[in-house]
């Protein structure tokens, strides 16, 4: 494809969004729009908006190329996000939280929590954990982003970075929730139907149906790399050895990590908050199913089956082609299929990467322009609305700043890493608010604590993946973990941390509940 016509494509792309984003500011009149679209969007536009927030670049990109290396044991994942992502957050957690939403009057996340357990150091605390914690994930989606443009433009991938950061802040900082959730829409349905011709396309290329193209896969488990090998990888079709640092690494990090910690991010429990009613938010889980089904299911299953087209043309498997495994899904693409999805499929990825990049960018500029800003200068409710932005543009520059600091093969790690975070931080408070009574403001507030220095001591000094890497446990300590004793350093910090939160949350709420408690 020319770059005339691919430049006009983006162009095309490009006035498309700002057209949504301006649509979206010329209907923000207040704080409540900007923050909850004025809780009167439509509910399909809802459901696609979470779904695109939801599914990144960072699930195409990165764990995409996790499943060219690791294999298809990566869908149990998808039938998380599904199931959990999607079905038992609208059911069980996303009814109660619109009418708890409504009732408090709230906005955001932290206020939600926060004045339920009328407390403000919990809005307080929960709004800093968003805004220091969220810019790592929100650089890993940049990466991902800035890595396929790179890769199809073939342009500098500093240029890439900064093109996507600013197109992404022009639309957020101007149409706030409203301006967020029409884009999300629209770039969900370019997602959806990408994915799908991906997954029809790369059966069309290897020349094979789908019990063929998966035989052959299975027939090919003796062309796994040693180095692979020795983690526990049995084949593209078989799960992990049960108890390789594999299998813990996939299980406990990818699927139990971000299966579980959506449940309890920010960017996603808000858009609950935008819907009518209970009525309305009822008819988005079909649709939310199946968009998760449809894009993820499909890059899940066309990572491990690249392996059979890059040992058919380049004679071997994905990871000893492109050592990069954040670089797989891209580098596939661009070699696979014909030259005009190459083009159409980038839009898949700057879709999913903005979809998500202007939630996050949204839910940090509202934790600390309405939740910090906002609680302890209740005078300048007429401010907020700029206060917001500029948090929101101080939120950009700090993830921009970490995207250059990030290693290779993070981008999976890195969205696990944070969501795992918010869930051991999160979740049992979030879950008591809405079904259990006897918790209160002491225990919720003692479960946030525990849950994120559970967390960040396991990362540091527990887990070897990011301990090693950080080399604190290193420098006091003399060895990459404390315990090294096989298995502890594979597990996850989410095994540790959410127990000992759910934990906290029950005890501390029985032995200081008295009447005075929320409860």
């Amino acid at each position: 494809m020319s770059t005339f016509l691919l430049g006009l494509i983006v162009v095309a792309y490009l006035l498309l969004i700002a057209f949504l984003g301006f649509l979206g500011y010329r209907k923000t009149t207040s704080s409540s729009d900007y923050l909850v679209g004025g809780r009167e969007m439509n509910p399909i536009v809802m459901a696609l908006s979470y779904g695109a927030a939801f599914i990144s670049a960072s699930a195409i990109v990165g764990f995409g190329g996790v499943s060219a290396a690791f294999g298809m044991g990566i869908q149990w994942l998808c039938f998380l996000n599904m199931f959990v992502g999607v079905v038992i957050a609208f059911i069980f957690f996303g009814l109660r939280t619109r009418r708890l939403g409504v009732k408090l009057n709230v906005s955001t996340f932290p206020q939600l929590l926060g004045r339920y357990y009328r407390s403000r150091n919990i809005q307080v605390f929960v709004a800093a954990v968003i805004f220091i914690g969220m810019p790592l994930y929100a650089a890993v989606v940049m990466k991902g982003g800035a890595v396929f443009i790179e890769q199809i433009f073939q342009i500098d991938f500093n240029i890439a970075l900064l093109i996507f950061t600013l197109v992404v802040a022009a639309y957020v900082i101007a149409g706030g929730m409203k301006g967020v959730m029409y884009t999300d829409a629209m770039q969900a349905v370019i997602m959806f139907c990408c994915m799908l011709f991906l997954l029809i396309g790369v059966y069309k290329t290897l020349g094979m149906g789908v019990t063929e193209a998966n035989k052959a896969l299975t027939d090919i488990a003796h062309l796994v790399p040693d180095r692979f090998k020795e983690l526990g990888h049995q084949g593209w079709t078989r799960m992990p050895v049960t108890g390789s640092s594999q299998w813990f690494t996939l299980v406990t990090s990818l699927i139990l990590g971000v299966g579980l910690g959506c449940l309890a991010q920010p960017q996603l429990v808000v858009r609950f908050m935008t819907v009518k009613s209970s009525k309305q938010l009822n008819r988005g889980v079909l649709v939310g199913c199946l968009f998760i089904m449809v894009t993820v299911g499909a890059i899940y299953h066309v990572g491990p089956l690249s392996n059979l087209f890059f040992l058919k043309n380049e004679g071997a498997v994905a990871t000893e082609v492109v050592k990069d495994i954040d670089k797989i899904i891209p580098y596939f693409i661009n070699k696979s299929m014909p030259e005009w999805f190459s083009a159409i499929f980038m839009l898949c990825i700057l879709s999913a990467s903005m979809s998500t990049l202007s939630s996050q960018f949204h839910t940090m500029g509202a934790s600390v322009g309405s939740d910090i800003y906002g609680t302890y200068k209740p005078r300048s409710r007429g401010k907020l609305t700029n206060v917001i932005r500029i948090g929101i543009l101080f939120a950009i520059l700090v993830s921009y700043i970490i995207c250059y600091m990030l290693p290779n093969d993070i981008i999976a790690r890195g969205t696990a890493m944070f969501m795992g975070v918010c869930a051991s931080a999160f979740l049992p408070s979030y879950f008591c608010a809405l079904y259990w009574k006897k918790a209160n403001r002491k225990g919720a507030l003692a479960s946030m604590w525990v849950g994120t220095l559970a967390s960040i001591f396991c990362l540091i000094f527990l887990h070897e993946k990011e301990s090693a890497a950080l080399g604190v446990c290193k420098a006091l300590f003399g060895k990459d973990v404390l315990i090294e004793a096989y298995p502890f350093p594979m597990i996850d910090p989410i095994v540790f941390a959410l127990p000992l939160s759910i934990i906290t949350i029950i005890i501390v709420s029985l032995l200081t509940n008295n009447k005075k408690a929320k409860g």
